[in-house]
């Protein structure tokens, strides 16, 4: 049975942005994990790479019903998978807690950019 679905849309040049601001790395430390970090620095435009990720991770909040409230977090959500592999995401502390509090048994996650764009679309089950 389908508990929750989350969308969410991440414009590429806003998180470019982001990634040439002085406080870059210490952003991206609290938002993605090292795997996801790892991932996004081999990718060939980082950029739309932690844009998908972070789509992901809204999307997610979304279909939880929590946005990122009630101790959800973006670095609570890890978005695992490289370019080429399937992408799934793996819960951290209260994000799983609230997960297993409705009785959540499956999370399945589909990513898509654009140069401009990137996008998430989450199910939980």
């Amino acid at each position: 049975m389908i508990l929750g679905v989350g969308v969410d849309l991440v414009e590429v040049a806003r998180m470019r942005r982001a990634l040439q601001t002085p406080w870059a790395q210490r952003l991206i430390r609290r938002i993605f994990s090292p795997e996801e970090i790892a991932v996004c620095e081999a990718a060939s435009d980082p950029a739309q790479s932690y844009a998908a990720r972070f789509a992901a991770k809204e999307a997610l909040a979304k279909a939880l019903g929590t946005g990122f409230t009630r101790g959800v977090s973006p670095g609570l959500i890890v978005v695992a998978g490289g370019e080429r592999i399937q992408p799934r995401i793996v819960l951290r502390d209260q994000a799983l807690e609230i997960a297993r509090s409705m009785k959540v048994s499956s999370v399945h996650v589909s990513l898509s950019h654009s140069r401009e764009t990137a996008c998430a679309m989450v199910v939980v089950e």
